[in-house]
């Protein structure tokens, strides 16, 4: 994977720094109406009002994969996300399509937390110990180069909305399962279809190791140890203090909690679940949702006959979720104007080919 620019080139220029709120949205609208469909936005939910007013479709991972799969006439991608999302858009995207993320420094830590040299380690020394009995999946929140990886090896990826059906699918392939990056979302999902915690392992890519203390040939599901370090931040305490305070409440979080966080909820699932679980509730229900704080904070504003917040009172929003803001997103569209895109993603052919093999074996599903 190659970045155009270096990341370091994330200063503001001045003639932005000085505008109002005001200004800039409407030089983004502007913007917007002179390219027309020269231009398309996609908008991950979890991303600040302020951006997301202006995406021509929101969705979850597995929602804007498929938008931008679908999108073949925008000359210029702007994807209001994190990194590996604007990486997945350009492995979807057509030759004559440029794809931009606004601010370089948008990421997502659970991405970083497996490294394509620690993946090909990991999958040496397990053939070793287990043989050519697994197939790798890998959740989309990870790098263009563990994509391709995962479609090298003839695996796929998978999101939050359709992991069930991806662990089913790569089950009839083969005996086991090596799952990435994170090992919450693995282990949750397996445990939904029947997999005992007993059947699980985990596989340390610091250290180099599989932590599992039973027989080897009982193993059914290699879980990455990694982690969101949002959704790793929703508790047990947490849970307890919100049931005693109020005894009526809904408690739906992410599967990207921890095991015992989503048992005690009432329910768990992707971004998308939870959003329309909220909006079909009946009016005057109570919901403790533990997922990003800016999609809490939306549905409360938008479902004013019901009660939502967040399960975590203590709970911020994501840091590199929320770099992208107002003036960078102006700035990334007035170099398209000035036809000079900065902050452009671009994915290496091979990457792109071996990775896009995992995305449609995702898609076609």
């Amino acid at each position: 994977m190659k970045v155009l620019e270096s990341f370091q080139a994330h200063t503001l220029p001045e003639h932005i720094r000085t505008l109002s709120e005001k200004q800039m949205e409407d030089r983004v609208r502007e913007i917007k109406r002179e390219l027309g469909t020269r231009l398309f936005m996609p908008g991950h939910y979890y991303q600040k009002d302020e951006v997301i007013q202006f995406a021509d479709d929101t969705g979850d991972s597995l929602q804007l994969a498929k938008t931008a799969a679908a999108n073949k006439e925008a000359e210029y991608i702007v994807f209001c996300g994190v990194h590996f999302m604007a990486e997945t858009a350009d492995i979807l995207s057509e030759d004559h399509q440029t794809v931009l993320l606004p601010d370089l420094r948008a990421g997502c830590s659970m991405a970083d937390m497996a490294d394509i040299n620690q993946v090909e380690t990991a999958w040496e020394v397990l053939q070793q110990k287990l043989g050519d009995t697994m197939i790798p999946l890998t959740y989309v929140n990870s790098t263009a180069a563990i994509k391709a990886f995962c479609g090298a090896h003839e695996g796929a990826t998978l999101t939050s909305s359709n992991a069930s059906d991806m662990l089913q699918w790569a089950f009839a392939q083969k005996e086991r399962i090596l799952f990435l990056p994170d090992q919450h979302l693995g282990r949750n999902t397996a445990y939904d279809l029947g997999i005992p915690l007993e059947k699980m392992a985990v596989w340390d890519p610091i250290n180099n190791k599989l932590e599992y203390e039973g027989n080897l040939e009982d193993i059914r599901m290699i879980l990455w140890k990694g982690h969101c370090s949002v959704h790793e931040k929703f508790t047990m305490e947490n849970v307890d203090s919100v049931r005693r305070e109020h005894q009526d409440v809904n408690i739906i979080v992410h599967p990207e909690c921890t095991f015992d966080v989503v048992q005690a909820a009432d329910d768990a699932g992707s971004t998308n679940k939870i959003i329309k679980t909220i909006q079909s509730a009946p009016s005057g229900t109570k919901w403790a949702v533990g997922t990003e704080m800016n999609l809490v904070n939306r549905l409360a504003q938008e479902e004013t006959d019901k009660t939502v917040f967040s399960l975590n009172p203590n709970m911020c929003p994501c840091l590199t979720m929320n770099r992208i803001d107002l003036p960078h997103l102006l700035w990334s569209l007035e170099s398209i104007i000035d036809e000079n895109p900065h902050h452009i993603i671009e994915v290496d052919e091979k990457t792109k080919r071996q990775a896009l093999s995992a995305l449609e074996r995702m898609l076609q599903r």
